[in-house]
């Protein structure tokens, strides 16, 4: 069965302008990325650059060469549907979980899921070859974006595409279903050059985070707004 979110119906007391610049860096980068290495824009050499030097790549990060990549991957991504389910994902979800940690909280949070969805999936690889297939995406900390509203809104509603009906699903099913998924996917190896293991160490991640620190201010915003 698929299920793919439309909407959330959780409204945010913040603007979510953290989660929209990242929403937008994700879009420049790969439209930079796509035009040049189509010749439309700037020159093929841009997106050659873009390969050679932002692209994550295991061994490298092993050596301890070009760490910057593990944050300039999640700005990358490998074709338009790539970019566009992640995008969905971040501007559906990313607005309540950047409610409740505060922008420069959630800016810290979005990074740290991200690395360590990185490391899960380094740690993970356990063909050598693989080690020198670069990794590009925004999945991993989104990943963590999707455990931390798990924790912290699993009674909300998620308005969702079920075979072909519009049906509002409680976000604790919507992200169980999801997570289960992606163990789904590695138990069976059906990987088809998804980091799977990626995003169950960012969905993890960001449910530690939640249980730590998220449910805390979340009491506190609301005590705030008097909710």
């Amino acid at each position: 069965m698929d299920l793919l979110p439309l909407k959330d119906l959780n409204r945010t007391l913040t603007a979510p302008h953290i989660n929209r610049v990242l929403i937008l860096l994700n879009i420049v980068a790969f439209a930079v990325y796509f035009l040049s290495s189509e010749d439309i824009l700037l020159s093929r050499r841009v997106a050659t650059s873009f390969e050679a030097n932002f692209v994550m790549v295991p061994i490298l990060i092993l050596n301890g060469q070009r760490l910057f990549t593990l944050v300039t991957s999640m700005f990358m991504h490998a074709n338009l549907l790539h970019l566009a389910g992640n995008m969905l994902y971040l501007y559906i979800f990313g607005d309540n979980i950047e409610d409740v940690f505060g922008h420069v909280g959630y800016l810290a949070f979005y990074l740290f899921s991200g690395l360590a969805a990185s490391f899960t999936h380094i740690l993970s690889i356990t063909n050598p070859a693989d080690l020198v297939v670069g990794v590009v995406g925004a999945s991993g900390a989104i990943s963590g974006v999707l455990g931390a509203y798990l924790i912290l809104f699993p009674r909300s509603r998620i308005l969702s595409l079920v075979a072909y009906f519009v049906l509002p699903v409680p976000a604790v099913l919507f992200l169980g279903f999801w997570f289960a998924l992606q163990w789904i996917y590695v138990l069976t190896g059906t990987s088809s050059g998804v980091a799977y293991f990626a995003h169950i160490g960012g969905f993890i991640t960001g449910v530690v985070l939640a249980v730590l620190f998220g449910l805390r201010r979340k009491d506190a915003l609301r005590r705030r707004y008097g909710l």
